[in-house]
């Protein structure tokens, strides 16, 4: 074998040789993936009590008020702060256009009862003579017809008194319920169109208030009866609150749940609608089993093979690192699923892609 080629063949042996060694001696690197995972931190009733939700008042009821006919405001001394009464006449328009559409429809309904009248005489004149044998049976036939199309005509006529008669007390405005004008957008005299907004009433007997509750204590709040609250304005004043609703969807940007409270008015102020306050849970409202309840979203729980025990993923708050927890579960409610035993307040649990995690595993913490 020529030298140059044998060169060439002990090299081609010798380098993977070389290559074997140096990766024997370069140490095995573990790649360690850190999951994202979203979890709640498990909270009892008593966290309720030692929280505060801001939020504003708003009116029990408000109602934008309009006319279903167009004409001009005849009538219209109001002004923003006037009380009203259910039923009271707020505003009108100037009726005389309607009234005299209503007397021109009221006309023409005689015209067409007269007419009815003449074919109906008519009919009965041709069936006595078509009995008689006098007249031919097309004969009768067109007087049918002439009734029904008489007929007809009135009814049509009458539909349209109807409609007027309706257009008049359209003309009128009045309160549906007890309530104060807090905007007005028209002016007496004002010519206004059908639909086109008059004036804003709302009933302030009652206040509500809307807080944002997070999505780890949304499901506490069924468990509270009354609430305190205080408005910034009157610092020294305690309304005390009942949840009205709570709301079943969570905000997109803030993950948090809104909570109507309602109230009743105090003798002494005013309570107006956008006056910002504070609320908490009312003290002793809270028995000593309910500061044992702690619920969690239902997605956070699975189930062993046989379906008789039931888990939940447990995130420890230094490491890290997910551990399988067999818990007892309780009652369901619209927010989650109540929690007996196996978890204590304070803990983290993840709450989505339960089935898919492993004992032990590093994740990251999104909270929802």
């Amino acid at each position: 074998m020529p030298g140059k080629i044998r060169s060439r063949f002990l090299a081609m042996l010798v380098l993977p040789l070389f290559g074997l060694a140096a990766c024997e001696d370069e140490p095995e690197v573990a790649v360690k993936t850190v999951r994202p995972v979203f979890a709640v931190k498990v909270s009892d009733v008593t966290q309720l009590k030692r929280r505060q939700f801001p939020g504003r008042a708003k009116a029990t009821r408000e109602v934008v008020l309009s006319f279903r006919v167009g004409g001009q405001l005849s009538h219209f001394d109001v002004n923003i702060g006037d009380t009203y009464s259910e039923g009271d006449l707020v505003a009108r328009l100037d009726p005389a256009p309607f009234e005299a559409e209503r007397k021109a429809i009221a006309a023409k309904l005689q015209g067409a009862s007269a007419s009815l009248t003449n074919s109906r005489q008519q009919f009965d004149r041709d069936k006595i003579l078509f009995e008689k044998g006098h007249v031919a049976a097309a004969r009768l036939d067109i007087r049918t017809g002439e009734v029904k199309e008489a007929e007809a005509q009135v009814a049509a006529v009458k539909a349209q008194l109807e409609r007027a008669n309706l257009d008049i007390r359209y003309t009128k405005m009045t309160a549906p319920f007890d309530g104060v004008v807090v905007t007005t957008f028209a002016e007496r005299f004002e010519d206004v169109r059908a639909q086109q907004t008059i004036v804003r009433l709302i009933d302030n007997s009652r206040i509500e208030m809307v807080v944002d509750v997070p999505e780890n204590l949304i499901s506490l709040v069924p468990q509270i009866k009354n609430v305190n609250v205080v408005f910034d304005a009157f610092p020294d004043l305690t309304y005390t609150a009942a949840i009205k609703e709570i709301g079943s969807e969570a905000s997109e940007t803030t993950r948090t749940f809104p909570v109507t409270l309602i109230m009743d008015q105090l003798a002494d102020v005013q309570i107006l609608p956008g006056m910002a306050g504070k609320a908490t849970a009312a003290p002793g409202e809270i028995t000593v089993q309910q500061q044992s309840r702690m619920q969690i979203p239902l997605t956070a729980t699975f189930t062993d093979v046989d379906g008789g025990t039931t888990f939940v993923w447990v995130v420890d708050e230094v490491s890290k690192k997910v551990a399988r927890r067999e818990i007892e579960t309780a009652q369901l409610s619209n927010q989650g699923i109540e929690i007996a035993s196996g978890i204590t307040p304070g803990e983290w649990v993840v709450t989505a892609g339960v089935n898919s995690l492993k004992e032990g595993q590093t994740v990251r913490i999104i909270e929802r």
